[in-house]
């Protein structure tokens, strides 16, 4: 598939620049904002002071006299409108086989709030400003009850959900624990660490927004919105939110996005009210988040309590790991959620290692901060991290140098395929390979002298390492491929770009598998009228699966073009020899292409009888078994000894992704990734007061995203290993940065620290790391 000779330079494994980027960077895009027709109304919400409180009444009338306010609508209205709870779609059994305990999420609620933020009315107005007038205009009786931040808190306070006794939604096991016991018990060491992960926000550059519109001819409610895909949104709106209501009477659309990171993967309660203010009030409306709303009630990530516990023989070979899996859900469980530390981080509780019994205990609790969903990774960087640091923090305790400990324990490309106790089978990798290839790319052996070099000007050096392998492509995605009469292809994908360079790719792989010019393909995504039921963009498996459909679509349409090749050239099909595109006589110079072939489908003379009209497919296939991206990440950091300021100054990352379709965009992928990874443990955090439970890092005064002068140059390098269980050989990318990162960046803070004599039982630093809290412990160590 890496051979593009004679493709015009848009092939697979080209990198070709991203076709979206010209309007984008133009100014051009579509986003959902920018799609509002001229006589929509403005909405904006009425949100929770408290983080909980109980609603003893809301008075709107004051709000109703408000020149320009269109309507007031509360949690009562939904009510009385028969609107439901938006439900979380997962279903997995606990340890007793009994099913987690989901409590609702209605739109507006009308009788407690349980986070700040939390919207309990909507005020809908023919300006922004009447609307905003509105608001303030809007008297709540609140009934304050004390908070309840974070996961001690939520062990020891009464339930925020009566339905949910001790706050705790799911207790969740997995694997040998009778094996994992008797591990221990034999051990020549164990070490136990505890890896606490911070709560973060994925502050897209667009923030969530949307139209409502209700067609009362049609009977037919329209949501222009920014998604990740519009099945989730779509089901979650259509038979819970709205209350109850079939698929066709709801046409979901989303143009360009600017950003997800997981949290644009569902419905939210601001949909439900716009599209009941739509139908109530005969007229769009519109919304769009401020930026401090979207830190207050977007969907957070990340906010895990880890324990990780190695089992080690006397030549530290790794016999067992013992996980406590302690998960903050927010107020509610949303989207993949609940997930995160049940059926998505402890897939890989092994990682790339050869590790033969695991053990993981998983609870997952409700607090009243915003809800946890699916962020970059979804339990997938988390899981990483933890075992990571577990492991460079028992090779300390032994005395042997992390990368020697990883060498001991990394399972070895002789024993591909490989199942590992938690049931993945890891199909193709080199992890050994890998790690050495990082090792020598970041100069493993020089940094004592640059260690040496930084110690002279005052500063800690600090190297640290981070493999990962994570399961990808799960799930499935839809492809539909038309050709009209010239020629040129429509290309429709369930998948949704938030960011991806999806009209790209998507092009160069059915451009490489049917020779159709790269300038005549068009991709749409977005409505999920023309997609239908499908899954959208997460879990890094937009390539692996909707590529998969256009290489199996196209295998469809090659066929039936393969007989009417035969018919235009008056010879059996079985004579037709075809390559990229081009039906050739066996053996003669005489053929025609792709595009004289579909111009000829409309024709019925060259179209057998039992055949349809024109060239289209479509293809849905499902992942049924996972494919594997791997790599291993090397950071290095310095600290100011005088003031705890640290930065990341080295960064060298070495991944296996396949067959790389565009190393170009790719490229922008893994780092963006990483930016994301070494952003949290450096800089980034979501942090609620303990006492009144105020978010009171709700701007990007108080939030720090990580800039480009926080980055150095990152050294990358791809090693191709082609997967074997998709037709592409190709592997997941999109959240393999932050996997790498997350651990090399931390490890590399701890090494500085254990370098100037900070005990290991100081380690790890809690995220973000603080510049305060690493001169305290220099402080204390000197």
């Amino acid at each position: 598939m890496s051979d593009c000779a004679g493709m015009g330079g848009f092939g697979v494994g080209r990198p070709v620049r991203r076709v979206e980027d010209d309007r984008l960077l133009r100014g051009q895009g579509r986003f959902a904002d920018d799609l509002a027709p001229r006589e929509a109304l403005f909405a904006r919400f009425v949100r929770s002071p408290h983080a909980h409180a109980d609603i003893a009444g809301i008075d709107a009338s004051a709000a109703r006299a408000v020149p320009g306010v269109v309507a007031v609508v509360t949690g009562e209205d939904l009510r009385r409108a028969g609107r439901g709870a938006l439900p979380c779609l997962l279903s997995f059994p606990q340890a007793d086989g009994t099913p987690a305990r989901y409590p609702p999420r209605f739109a507006l609620p009308h009788d407690r709030v349980r986070f700040v933020g939390e919207a309990v009315a909507m005020v809908v107005a023919e300006t922004p400003a009447a609307a905003a007038d509105g608001v303030e205009a809007v008297a709540v009786d609140w009934r304050p009850l004390d908070p309840v931040i974070g996961l001690d808190a939520a062990r020891e306070a009464p339930a925020i959900h009566p339905e949910v006794p001790g706050n705790r939604v799911h207790l969740w096991q997995a694997g040998d624990e009778a094996a994992v016991d008797r591990a221990f018990a034999t051990a020549a060491r164990r070490v136990t660490t505890r890896v606490p992960i911070s709560r973060v926000t994925a502050a897209p550059l667009e923030t969530r927004g949307a139209i409502a519109q209700w067609d009362p001819v049609l009977r037919r409610f329209t949501l222009i919105t920014a998604t990740q895909g519009t099945t989730e949104a779509h089901t979650e709106l259509t038979q819970h939110g709205l209350g109850g209501l079939p698929a066709s009477a709801l046409r979901v659309l989303t143009p360009d996005v600017g950003g997800g990171f997981g949290m644009k993967n569902h419905a939210y309660p601001e949909h439900v009210a716009l599209l009941h203010a739509a139908e109530l009030l005969g007229r769009p409306v519109r919304w769009q988040a401020e930026r401090t709303e979207a830190f207050l009630a977007d969907s957070a990530g990340r906010a895990h309590e880890i324990t990780v516990s190695l089992a080690l023989d006397a030549e530290g070979r790794i016999t067992a790991v013992r996980w406590l899996w302690l998960s903050d859900l927010g107020a509610y469980c949303v989207g993949f959620g609940p997930a995160v530390g049940t059926i998505g981080g402890p897939r890989i509780a092994v990682g790339p290692y050869r590790i033969p019994a695991f053990h993981v205990r998983s609870e997952g609790y409700l607090t009243t901060t915003a809800p946890i969903d699916a962020y970059r990774g979804a339990g997938k960087p988390e899981a990483a991290y933890a075992l990571e640091v577990a492991i460079d923090q028992a090779a300390a305790e032994l005395g042997l140098d992390p990368a020697e400990l990883r060498r001991r324990n990394l399972i070895p490309p002789e024993a591909m395929p490989y199942r590992t106790p938690t049931g993945q089978v890891y199909d193709s990798g080199d992890f050994p390979r890998l790690l050495e290839r990082a090792l020598e790319l970041a100069d493993r052996v020089g940094f004592p002298a640059r260690r040496a070099a930084a110690a002279r000007q005052g500063r800690l050096r600090g190297f640290g390492i981070g493999c990962y392998v994570e399961p990808s492509g799960f799930r499935d995605g839809r492809i539909q491929l038309a050709f009209d009469r010239q020629g040129g292809v429509t290309l429709v994908t369930s998948a949704v770009s938030n960011g991806q360079p999806h009209e790209t790719v998507f092009a160069q792989v059915l451009h490489q598998r049917l020779g159709v010019p790269f300038e005549r393909i068009r991709v749409v995504q977005g409505d999920s009228d023309r997609t239908g039921y499908a899954s959208g963009t997460a879990g890094s498996r937009s390539l692996t699966l909707a590529a998969v459909g256009v290489f199996r679509a196209a295998e469809t349409i090659e066929a039936k073009a393969k007989r009417i090749a035969a018919a235009l050239l008056e010879v059996s099909p079985e004579d037709i020899a075809v390559e990229r595109g081009t039906f050739r006589v066996a053996g003669t110079d005489r053929a025609v292409t792709i595009e004289e072939v579909a111009r000829a489908a409309w024709n019925p003379a060259f179209v057998p009888e039992d055949e349809s009209l024109g060239l289209e497919a479509s293809a849905h296939p499902t992942q049924r078994v996972a494919n594997f991206p791997n790599g291993c990440h090397v950071a290095e950091v310095e600290i100011d000894r005088a003031t705890g300021a640290v930065r990341l100054v080295r960064y060298t990352a070495v991944n296996d992704f396949g067959v790389v379709v565009n190393p170009l965009t790719l490229h922008g992928q893994v780092v963006g990734a990483i930016a994301q990874g070494a952003g949290q443990v450096l800089l980034e955090g979501l942090v609620y007061d303990a006492e009144t439970g105020q978010l009171v890092t709700a701007s990007f005064m108080d939030y720090a995203l990580p800039r480009a002068d926080d980055l150095p140059e990152i050294v990358r390098e791809t090693v191709e290993i082609p997967c074997r269980t998709n037709p592409l050989g190709v592997k997941g990318a999109g959240e393999a940065g932050c996997a790498g990162s997350l651990p090399a960046v931390m490890n590399a803070v701890s090494d500085a620290l254990r370098s100037a004599g900070v005990p290991s039982s100081a380690l790890p630093l809690a995220m973000p790391v603080r510049a305060e809290t690493l001169w305290r412990l220099l402080a204390a160590a000197s």
